[in-house]
């Protein structure tokens, strides 16, 4: 996700003056690329000359000249005004931005023990750093002056709320605490930082290193697609077992390992494998972080006013309260327990007219689930595979993408890239002017996390009232090319390639003068830009303009094309079960009245028994491998957010569709228009202007089956 938008803390973005104003000339600093121009084309990073031992310099020296900054406002002897405290706030850290815009997005997609070590020792720096500035008194007291009289300095509606904003930020972040309250303050967030990082590196390696599933014997592969085997032999290689197959932790891997495989107790190995990271007893081992960061997130809390962390965190999004998080959870989980006990009870019949003499399991889902889809629609994963190559799929995208904004997209081989894996667009409006760089980065490989995102090497910004493009990427962990065979997505993948894009757009998109506010909405607002492609992801219109088989180019044909449809509520119980799982365990943690945790699986056990979890599947994400809300703050107290942006989204997709037209130019123009004033306005007031209307659950409900 772009940094602004996961920015909990207000100044994790600010830092100092521009390199022209650096000091030192040593050697060592003309040779950093961090401190000279970019000449490089649409000023991306020049990522060959950068080193892994120029970012912790380069932090220094931002912090430097980002505490002569502040210092140089505090300073100044004039009546605060918005122009002297606000803007010069909002437009300072040319420096820092630069550096943590490119050190933070190759942490997670191509890092090594160096970056590592770097994170390590740069962490602990920005948060002390954050925290200084934050809790500074005599700058809040500036701030507030401009606040106290916002309505009557003649400011505008967006000078009026970008004030509010800092306002908010600051007292958010301790500023009105005493002296003694704020040392604790910086303390606990100094803390936590440092958890963050180890509970990612524990992860990390649990994922890449600690376990893979190696096969020997081709009877055990008995039941798996050609495809998948080719892509198991190919990791053999790598991992120097020649001869050999190899099943790793990344999802192309370990998912279809699950759906086809006859052998039993090999789909138990890789899925232990899977759900017992960082559970292990071992020195990647999650759980005494898990402890530490949920007491010091509700000291910290505590310290704030609030009643516990969630409420912290809920004070600022749509959602406002734990309680109304939690009870909108509820509502979606019990119809998806339902329909996933009748799935339970479907699959064991498949599994006892078999004479598998089992009963089904957590391992057990995917491969009777995929027989349970096969004898109800007649539809075969194996069987869509071929039509999903990843380069037909982005070209759908393009196409979708065009008709919705008229936007192009131009491989650009002369831009510089991280990884020789990287793809490099230059993004094109309909007249031909340049909006934006996106690059796109599709393979597992050692250094990357698992998962997908979108971030940002430069968000959009406005200096000296020049617009600065976004420069972006979108990341993936999709399964490689094997044999002959190009890269072939299962329809997972295609949302998951979808999803992504749908953030790159929001973050091309956004516009406004003020770095605060420019596209930094609330967390529950987030995933709405993305989730939306999703919905023409599926649409059978645009299915067929992207689904070509990757033999003979044949478009997908209709009667396997209306199976998919038919198809699209299959396995929803499960779907949204395991996600609201661990959306309620979330809220769980930072809920809870005794943060004394003695033993975190008993914890997490004790939670899904209250909702009634049934032993055949886990949450989407364990307390041990819940990156999401342990790696870092951004969506701690707030995993329920892509569900709660899935009933605005799908409310959205709903205008297009009663519209008659997926590509309605109107709604198009709405919807572009909502994510450049995106940061601008209240969230639920930016999407009543798109629609019309408050959005409804039943779009939501519809989709999925659960009505």
């Amino acid at each position: 996700m772009r940094k602004k938008l996961l920015l909990i803390v207000v100044l994790a973005g600010l830092a100092v003056v521009s390199c022209q104003n650096q000091k030192t000339e040593s050697k060592t600093d003309m040779e950093n690329p961090f401190f000279t121009e970019w000449n490089t084309p649409f000023g991306v990073p020049p990522f060959e000359a950068i080193k892994e031992e120029h970012y912790v310099p380069a932090v220094v020296a931002g912090i430097e000249e980002q505490k002569a900054e502040i210092e140089a406002l505090v300073a100044n002897t004039d009546e605060p005004t918005f122009e002297n405290t606000i803007l010069a706030l909002d437009k300072s850290g040319s420096l820092l931005n630069k550096v943590t815009g490119v050190f933070y997005p190759l942490s997670s997609a191509n890092t090594n023990d160096e970056m590592q070590a770097a994170a390590r020792e740069i962490s602990p720096m920005l948060s002390k750093n954050r925290d200084e500035i934050s809790m500074n008194p005599e700058l809040f007291k500036k701030i507030k002056s401009i606040y106290d009289r916002r309505n009557e300095l003649g400011l505008d509606d967006q000078q009026i709320r970008v004030t509010e904003k800092y306002y908010q930020d600051f007292e958010r972040n301790g500023a009105n605490l005493s002296p003694e309250n704020q040392e604790v303050l910086k303390g606990i967030n100094g803390e936590l930082s440092m958890l963050y990082l180890q509970f990612g590196e524990n992860l990390l390696n649990e994922t890449n290193k600690n376990f893979k599933l190696v096969i020997d014997k081709e009877e055990d592969l008995a039941g798996l697609p050609e495809d998948v085997i080719a892509g198991a032999a190919a990791e053999a290689e790598k991992a120097g077992e020649t001869g050999k197959w190899v099943f790793t932790m990344a999802k192309p891997s370990w998912t279809p390992f699950l759906q086809f495989s006859e052998k039993r107790e090999l789909r138990e190995k890789l899925y232990r494998g899977y759900f017992m990271r960082g559970n292990n007893d071992n020195e990647s081992d999650n759980k005494e972080i898990i402890k530490k960061i949920v007491k010091l997130r509700d000291q910290k809390a505590k310290l704030m006013g609030f009643t516990n962390f969630a409420a912290y965190k809920a004070d600022v999004n749509m959602a406002k309260t734990p309680e109304n998080i939690t009870n909108f959870l509820m509502e979606l989980w019990e119809p998806s327990l339902k329909m996933a006990q009748e799935d339970v009870k479907a699959m064991q019949a498949i599994a006892d007219r078999e004479g598998a003499n089992i009963k089904i399991e957590s391992w057990d889902w995917w491969y009777y689930g995929e027989k349970l889809r096969k004898e109800k629609y007649d539809l075969d994963e194996a069987e869509l595979k071929p039509y999903f190559s990843l380069e037909t799929v982005k070209e759908g995208i393009f196409y979708v993408v065009e008709n919705l904004y008229g936007l192009k997209f131009v491989k650009r081989d002369d831009i510089p890239t991280y990884h020789k894996e990287a793809e490099a667009y230059e993004v094109l409006e309909a007249d031909g002017s340049h909006l934006a760089v996106l690059y796109m980065d599709f393979h597992p490989r050692d250094g990357k996390k698992v998962g997908a995102w979108s971030t940002g090497f430069r968000d959009v910004t406005y200096r000296d009232g020049k617009r600065m493009p976004y420069i972006g990427e979108i990341v993936m962990n999709f399964t490689r090319p094997a044999g002959d065979a190009p890269a072939l997505l299962s329809f997972d993948e295609v949302e998951t390639f979808f999803h992504e894009f749908g953030h790159a757009l929001h973050f091309m998109f956004v516009d406004g003068k003020y770095d605060r506010t420019i596209g930094s909405v609330p967390r529950d607002f987030v995933e709405l830009p993305s989730q939306i492609m999703e919905n023409w992801a599926a649409d059978p219109e645009v299915i067929k303009v992207y689904a070509k088989h990757y033999q003979t180019g044949e478009t997908i044909p209709d009667a396997l094309l209306n199976k998919l449809v038919k198809a699209g509520t299959f396995n929803q119980g499960f779907v949204t079960g395991e996600y609201v799982a661990a959306a309620l365990l979330d809220m769980d943690y930072h809920t809870t009245e005794n943060t004394d945790i003695a033993d975190v699986n008993q914890f997490e056990k004790d939670a899904m028994d209250a909702i009634g979890l049934i032993p055949e599947f886990v949450p989407r994400y364990r307390s041990t491998y819940f990156s999401h809300i342990f790696s870092g703050d951004g969506y701690s107290a707030g995993y329920y957010v892509y569900i709660w942006a899935a009933v605005l989204d799908t409310d959205a997709y709903d205008a297009f569709k009663q519209s008659g037209d997926i590509f309605n130019k109107e709604y198009a123009a709405k919807f572009r228009t909502l994510l450049e004033t995106s940061g601008a306005y209240d969230g639920m007031d930016v999407y009543r202007t798109f629609r019309g209307q408050d959005p409804s659950k039943e779009p939501l409900l519809r989709k999925r089956g659960l009505l």
